[in-house]
C-alpha cells in the first residue's frame, strides 16, 4: 500500500466519523480527497460508491429505529430509472469537468440560506432521488446537496441521519449495479477498497459515540471550512487540467 493509498484511508476513517456526528458532508469531503490525491473519476467514483455503500450501511444500522421508512419509497421511485437512464454517458463526461461541477455544487451547498427550499415532505424526496441518481454518477458524493432535502423541521437530528443514510445506502447500492452494467468494476482497485471500508466502519461507530460528545457547531465550521479550501483546489486543478485539454486539442497556428 502506498503513501497516498494510507491517506485514503485515513481520511475514510475521519470522514465516516463526521458523518457519524453530523449526518452528512463527510462523503463530499472524501470524494473531494479522492479527486485531490489524483484518482481518475472513472476509478474514483465506482470505489466511493463501494465504500459510501459500507459506510452509509453502518450509520443506517446504528440510526435505524428513527429512520422515516416512507421517505425511501419516494426516493427510489426516481433513484431508480434515473440512474440506469444517465449511467452509460458517464464515461463520455471530461474529468476536469466533473472536479469543476463538484467544486460547484460544495460552494453552492455552503452559501448562506442554502437549506430554504420550499417544498413538500414527498416532492422533496422525489427530488433527492433524481438528483442522486443523475449528478451523483459523475461527481459520486451527494449527501451535502441531497441532504438538505431531508431536513425537515418535523423531524429530529436522528431521523435526519438515520433516513438519510438509508437514502444515501440505495443510491450508492444502485450506482454500483449501474456501473458495473456500464463495464466499471468496484474491484480493480482491492485492498484499497477492503482498507477504506474497514476505516468507514470504524469511522462510523467513533461518530456516533461523540454524536453527543462534540461540540457540533465547532465541528461543522471546521467541515465547511475544509471544503471551502478542497473546492477552491478542484476548481483551479479542474479549470487548469480544462484548459490544457483544450489547448491540446486545438490546431496549432502555422
Amino acid at each position: 500500500m502506498t503513501l497516498v493509498d494510507a491517506l485514503l484511508v485515513f481520511s475514510g476513517f475521519a470522514t465516516a466519523a463526521l458523518s457519524g456526528v453530523a449526518g452528512m458532508g463527510g462523503g463530499t469531503i472524501l470524494i473531494a480527497l479522492f479527486f485531490a490525491f489524483g484518482l481518475a473519476p472513472i476509478e474514483a467514483v465506482p470505489l466511493f460508491a463501494a465504500v459510501q455503500l459500507v459506510s452509509n450501511s453502518a450509520r443506517t444500522v446504528a440510526y435505524a429505529r428513527h429512520v422515516e421508512w416512507r421517505a425511501t419509497g419516494w426516493f427510489l421511485l426516481t433513484a431508480v430509472p434515473v440512474t440506469l437512464l444517465v449511467a452509460p454517458w458517464v464515461a463520455l463526461v471530461e474529468p476536469a469537468l466533473i472536479q469543476l461541477i463538484l467544486a460547484g455544487l460544495i460552494l453552492a451547498s455552503l452559501r448562506p440560506g442554502a437549506a430554504a427550499l420550499p417544498l413538500g415532505a414527498r416532492r422533496s424526496f422525489a427530488l433527492a432521488g433524481a438528483l442522486n441518481g443523475s449528478i451523483g454518477l459523475f461527481v459520486g458524493a451527494t449527501g451535502l446537496f441531497v441532504g438538505r432535502l431531508f431536513l425537515r423541521p418535523e423531524w429530529r437530528k436522528e431521523t435526519v441521519i438515520g433516513t438519510l443514510a438509508l437514502t444515501q445506502v440505495l443510491g450508492h447500492g444502485l450506482r454500483v449495479i449501474a456501473f458495473g452494467l456500464v463495464g466499471f468494476s468496484i474491484f480493480s482497485r482491492p485492498l484499497l477498497l477492503a482498507a477504506l471500508c474497514l476505516a468507514v466502519v470504524a469511522g462510523t461507530v467513533l461518530g456516533k459515540w461523540y454524536n453527543q460528545r462534540l461540540d457540533e457547531d465547532r465541528f461543522a465550521r471546521m467541515a465547511r471550512g475544509l471544503l471551502v479550501l478542497l473546492s477552491l483546489y478542484l476548481l483551479v486543478t479542474g479549470a487548469y487540467d480544462l484548459w490544457n485539454a483544450s489547448s491540446t486539442l486545438s490546431p496549432s497556428n502555422s
